[in-house]
């Protein structure tokens, strides 16, 4: 009896298991989880798995999200791509903040036609030329040209010193767009200099900056070097108002800079008293019950990339990646967390911009800006 019910078992398990694997949707997600953008990561896979939370069926199939750390690596990114596409056999893929990552997922996704849609890289190469590459957020210089005209209109600013990371794609075009529109404006920038990732001291480029006496000090980098920039800035005595892009949003901005980033305004692409979806207001009330802390644009976006991939994959009826990449570039209208999103024909989502600004160790909302 018992070598009997073996024979039959083992069977019926296999059987079990590829059934099992027919009724789920694969999709891949590579994400910074260690390394020096790990904040990052956390934040936007809590976001997606929330988006999971709220739509977790497509298709009459359970969604299945297939998590790769890519170690805040380019070479690692790619190597991430390649696995989830040959060994995960994956119809879609979801990552990475940083638009260094994402340059590195690109061209694998493109040449294996598989639709990828990154939440939150803004540099506008990320997706330039490419037929699979999308991106769920604002471009750099839609947020460059709103970083300026709030330094020059609402700030009052008419002289600006940039500090650009010119190991990062995303703060040299950061930086390149907020000096096009602060000059066009009638600003002038009057000093700019150079860092790279990693660096600890930044007094030299800070004592540079001081000499100039600027109205405003652009720090279009991410929130670790933003953080250490601020709290020597402060110990050289300068008082100038700081302001930023959206790499400065996560809780280590103000766990490593403390009072030295108090003040600092930064653009970013959501808040919770800008919502204007159900889905926004249904995400931030999981967010809220679970957390017991407000929600932040990363979470959001990463929400927004997930549903945008699931809306297209429901639209096309099917999970065939050529058919899902046709209905993401058709997106409009779509209502998601962080708002009502439009794809355009450079695979760029048209949406607004929120503006914040450190209070204590939070962040508060100070207006929105539409495109």
């Amino acid at each position: 009896m018992r070598i009997i019910l073996r024979i039959f078992l083992v069977p019926f398990l296999l059987w079990s298991l590829v059934s099992r694997a027919e009724d789920m949707i694969k999709i891949g997600v590579i994400l910074s989880m260690t390394g020096g953008t790990a904040a990052f990561g956390e934040v936007t896979w809590t976001g997606m798995r929330i988006g999971r939370s709220i739509r977790p069926n497509v298709l009459g199939k359970e969604v299945e999200l297939i998590l790769v750390d890519d170690k805040s690596d380019k070479i690692e990114s790619a190597n991430a791509a390649q696995r989830l596409i040959q060994k995960e056999k994956v119809i879609g893929i979801l990552g990475d903040v940083a638009s260094s990552n994402s340059l590195a997922i690109a061209p694998i996704a493109e040449e294996n036609h598989i639709p990828h849609i990154s939440p939150a890289s803004t540099n506008p190469i990320v997706t330039l030329n490419r037929k699979y590459v999308f991106r769920a957020c604002f471009i750099d210089p839609f947020q460059g040209e709103v970083m300026a005209k709030f330094a020059y209109n609402d700030l009052g600013a008419k002289k600006a010193a940039v500090l650009m990371d010119i190991g990062q794609d995303y703060s040299v075009g950061l930086s390149n767009a907020f000096q096009k529109t602060f000059t066009k404006l009638g600003g002038k920038v009057i000093s700019r200099v150079n860092y790279l990732s990693g660096d600890q001291d930044f007094t030299a480029q800070l004592t540079a900056i001081k000499e100039t006496n600027p109205d405003v000090i652009a720090i279009p980098g991410y929130y670790t070097e933003i953080a250490l920039i601020a709290k020597q800035a402060r110990e050289l005595g300068i008082k100038t108002t700081l302001i930023s892009g959206d790499g400065a949003e996560a809780p280590e901005l103000t766990e490593i800079g403390g009072k030295a980033v108090e003040g600092l305004y930064y653009t970013t692409h959501f808040d919770e008293k800008a919502i204007s979806t159900p889905l926004g207001k249904k995400y931030v009330e999981i967010f809220r019950k679970k957390y017991n802390h407000a929600p932040d644009a990363l979470g959001a976006l990463g929400a927004d990339a997930y549903l945008i991939m699931l809306d297209a994959i429901e639209r096309a009826g099917s999970t065939d990646p050529e058919k899902i990449r046709d209905e993401i570039e058709k997106t409009k209208d779509f209502q998601g967390v962080t708002g009502v999103i439009f794809i355009d024909s450079n695979h760029n989502a048209v949406k607004n911009v929120v503006i914040r600004q450190v209070k204590g160790k939070e962040s508060v909302y100070v207006s929105s800006v539409n495109p």
